[in-house]
């Protein structure tokens, strides 16, 4: 406990003190190191696909590391872990992606997505372009360019100036009607996406950026018909689609990619998380021939990171895809994902302070309310994701007070699915619509 003084906790204030440290994983369970199991239904940061503790990886990044553990992908090297890998991406990605940026991690991938965007417009000849549109309440990772597309001004609080020509949307959260004065969701963001090109001037503008759902934003579904209506607005006017699905990629949402679920076809793709469920670091940003060949042009691309294409990493990501195509998890995501959402349904629906379940595969959020006719969020007394965590052991997390977000290990049982939905539905239920707890 001595040494985690010297630890600093993302998102954890100085004076908090609570530590969960946990030892072993094993499926959907961890340990800590007294010896208590939790069931992980977060799974780590949104990418635990096959859960923890696969032996197989394991072995893998053994044999791996003692034949190559890193060489450069810069210039003319690279190693034959990546080359093995990019086949069967090719086979999983959508078909009009063919050319891939590996990174470290979710917020590289989208430093590389926004960069290669912008310069992509350069060396088309209009510099211009490089006003990039996001949404407010979206997470684009915790760099600056990805920082500045993020829609949370708490996350961008005293870091002083910040990357100009970002401009932020309303997002589809169709359950905060108060959001669309009154209009229909789909009409209302289309007709806003519309104004903003023509008052920044569709010559300014490289991109926009977007999760297909909204994650931190509370597991947001977008309403049937945004996505291809979005896409042709930006087709229109010559802007880019980058989507980030650097929580919803591989099999997250009960599809390889969760573009393909809304009928979208992106420019460039951003990945991370699922891609080897957290047994190494590893993204990626993937896009078209076109724009890659673009951006390679002259003195090549000039963005990229010291473990980008990590013979490890690669290594990782090849048995973790193997295992996801081979259990079936793609499509079990899909079903054990229906009896999970069936059973938080049955459960919370008619809860006073329950306003909306919503699910995508094994994608949930569930927004909590002081009313459920005015829809006015929820003031809660009490942590609630720090009661399921104490007395159930059951691990969730609030992207904000009032919303409860869960994405399990995609090889949950339905046994511990049910674990999940005593756990929710038991602390949720005891409070009363001013915010109080009682237990």
């Amino acid at each position: 406990m001595e040494a985690d003084t010297h630890l600093i906790h993302p998102h954890l204030p100085l004076d908090n003190t609570r530590r969960f440290i946990m030892d072993k994983g094993e499926g959907c369970l961890l340990w800590d190191t007294n010896g208590n199991d939790y069931l992980d239904a977060t799974g780590g940061l949104w990418l635990a696909q096959i859960g923890h503790g696969r032996r197989e990886i394991g072995e893998a990044l053994s044999k791996q590391a003692s034949r190559l553990e890193y060489f450069t992908s810069f210039w003319d090297f690279t190693n034959s872990s990546i080359l093995k890998l990019i086949p069967t991406l090719l086979e999983l990605v959508p078909s009009h992606i063919t050319d891939f940026v590996f990174t470290s991690g979710g917020s590289e991938s989208i430093e590389a997505a926004i960069k290669t965007a912008r310069y992509y417009w350069y060396k088309k000849g209009q510099p211009e372009k490089n006003w990039i549109l996001s949404r407010r309440n979206a997470y684009h990772g915790a760099a600056y360019g990805g920082g500045c597309a993020s829609g949370f001004e708490a996350d961008n609080f005293g870091l002083g100036p910040l990357v100009p020509h970002f401009r932020h949307l309303t997002p589809p959260h169709t359950y905060r009607s108060w959001l669309f004065d009154g209009q229909d969701p789909v009409d209302f963001c289309i007709a806003e996406l519309e104004q903003s090109i023509e008052e920044i001037g569709e010559d300014n503008i490289a991109a926009f950026i977007g999760e297909p759902l909204l994650g931190v934003g509370g597991m947001v579904t977008p309403p049937e018909g945004y996505w291809p209506k979005l896409e042709a607005v930006l087709r229109r006017h010559n802007i880019l689609l980058i989507q980030d699905e650097v929580v919803t990629g591989f099999g997250r949402t009960g599809s390889w990619f969760t573009c393909q679920r809304y009928g979208v076809q992106p420019d460039i793709i951003t990945v991370a998380k699922g891609i080897t469920s957290g047994y190494m670091p590893m993204g990626a940003a993937m896009m078209r021939k076109e724009i890659a060949d673009t951006v390679r042009e002259g003195i090549g691309f000039p963005v990229g990171y010291t473990y980008s294409g990590h013979p490890l990493a690669a290594t990782a990501a090849a048995v973790n895809l193997s295992i996801i195509k081979d259990e079936g998890l793609v499509e079990r995501a899909n079903t054990i994902g229906d009896y999970l959402a069936a059973g938080l349904h049955a459960a919370l629906d008619d809860l006073p302070v329950v306003g909306e379940v919503r699910h995508a595969g094994m994608a949930f959020g569930i927004e909590l309310v002081k009313d459920k006719q005015t829809r006015e969020p929820l003031e809660p007394q009490v942590a609630i994701a720090d009661e399921i965590l104490d007395e159930f052991h059951v691990v969730v997390r609030c992207t904000n007070p009032t919303i409860i977000v869960m994405s399990p290990p995609l090889i949950l049982s339905e046994a511990q699915a049910d674990r999940i939905v005593e756990a929710v539905s038991t602390v949720v239920g005891r409070f009363r619509p001013d915010g109080s707890y009682e237990k």
